[in-house]
């Protein structure tokens, strides 16, 4: 949710709040109103009657409700009687609507020639019913305004004070460490807006130079590193050539030699994590995986043929993706190779490609591997001196990167399954 709806929501709550407090304050306020408005003109009229009485007795046989709305009949009074004006709600059924509604009786005495008389005026009040059904309509009606006019608001002129933040927030998506091109601010008077922006300004510099500074130090490191491991196998293979040794130390040096290459296959592994870890591989193409897996599966032909294997590829659909094509075959060739090396001689490596996925299958031991494990570097799935423990390793950083998920499950067979998006 975006942060001017979250402020939207939170004013249309507490504006229901607001407005429903507000509405039964109002709604007895204005009951009281009309109360007072309606005993005042009761009494009003009372007077006005009693002096017409005093000029015209014959008013004083007015005792049933008729056209002016009163009653005024004799009435005996004693000491504990009072004569203080009395106001009651009550039911009258009325001629027009047919039904019952809502009076006003104001209950008075007064004297005239000696006699009392009590008189009772009545009024139509407003309908609590029908008033509670007005107020809660406009009240509605008020509080969908209102929220509309917040949404109007903050679409027209709060955005228009974020724009700032959100244009910081989209160069922050499109901003790529890898790549040359440092965030620019965008001006603006507001001050928690400046700091903001100087404040990542000054971060994606330093994680910029940092990034540039481990990514010359790892080249750096490898190219040094190589350059004596090449030196060191040369000068020890040239040794082996002169046949100058003995068995003893032709096999000490052999052991030695292994270890070194193994070394050279492990730096070179490691830079290549490094470089797909800091994102260097940034050229992509739509690659056609179909296309791609003939040509791995043809060049790893005579390895098969010389474990005494075959490669069999089924493809019951089309599969492409946008990947970088070099680390597409790499990641690929790791798993053609690693079935091959660990398959069971005499059995095959079936590669099925179907719609989104492609899988990779080989008769190897005949347990599951630790799926734990499996995918972590340094981690071997076999007790072979020569592996370096990396290659399932990058395929899974390869995979990680262009977001397809690696699985891996046993059925009598090790299945290594990819699925693109």
């Amino acid at each position: 949710m975006k942060l001017l709806n979250h402020s939207t929501k939170y004013f249309a709550l507490l504006l229901i709040v607001l407005i429903s407090i507000w509405a039964v304050i109002f709604y007895f306020a204005m009951l009281d109103e009309v109360y007072d408005s309606l005993d005042d003109g009761l009494e009003n009229q009372k007077e006005l009657i009693i002096r017409a009485v005093k000029v015209d007795p014959d008013l004083l046989h007015d005792n049933e409700f008729g056209v002016n709305n009163y009653t005024i009949k004799r009435t005996e009074i004693d000491s504990h009687t009072k004569l203080k004006d009395s106001y009651r709600d009550t039911l009258m059924y009325m001629q027009n609507e047919d039904e019952y509604e809502p009076i006003r009786i104001l209950e008075s005495i007064f004297e005239q020639d000696g006699n009392h008389y009590k008189i009772k005026l009545i009024t139509s009040m407003v309908e609590e019913d029908d008033q509670i059904e007005n107020l809660f309509k406009y009240l509605v009606g008020l509080y969908l305004v209102l929220i509309l006019s917040i949404v109007v608001l903050n679409n027209l002129v709060m955005k228009k004070v974020w724009k700032p933040f959100y244009t910081l927030i989209d160069r922050l998506k499109g901003f790529r460490i890898e790549k040359d091109d440092p965030i620019k601010q965008e001006p603006t008077d507001i001050v928690e807006f400046k700091l903001l922006n100087e404040s990542v300004e000054r971060l994606t510099e330093k994680s910029r130079d940092s990034y540039i500074a481990q990514k010359e130090f790892i080249e750096n490191a490898a190219h040094e590193l190589q350059t004596p491991l090449a030196i060191a196998i040369n000068k020890l293979e040239l040794l082996l050539e002169k046949n100058e040794l003995s068995g003893l130390q032709t096999q000490e040096i052999g052991a030695v030699l292994d270890n070194l290459t193994r070394l050279t296959r492990l730096n070179k592994s490691l830079l290549l994590l490094s470089k797909i870890d800091n994102k260097q591989y940034l050229e992509e193409e739509r690659l056609n995986v179909n296309t791609l897996v003939d040509s791995i599966t043809n060049d790893f032909a005579d390895f098969a043929e010389h474990r005494d294997m075959r490669i069999n590829v089924n493809s019951s659909a089309a599969v492409s993706c946008m990947m970088n094509k070099d680390l597409a075959i790499i990641m690929i060739s790791n798993f053609v190779k690693n079935a091959i090396l660990h398959g069971e001689t005499g059995k095959t490596v079936d590669i099925c490609i179907e719609e989104h996925s492609v899988t990779i299958k080989n008769h190897g031991t005949k347990s599951a591997l630790n799926s734990d494990n499996l995918f972590k570097r340094f981690k071997k799935s076999s007790a072979d001196s020569r592996s370096t423990g990396l290659g399932l390793a990058i395929s899974k950083a390869i995979a990680d990167k262009y977001h397809l998920q690696l699985q891996y499950s046993f059925d009598g067979q090790h299945m290594f399954t990819l699925i693109f998006p």
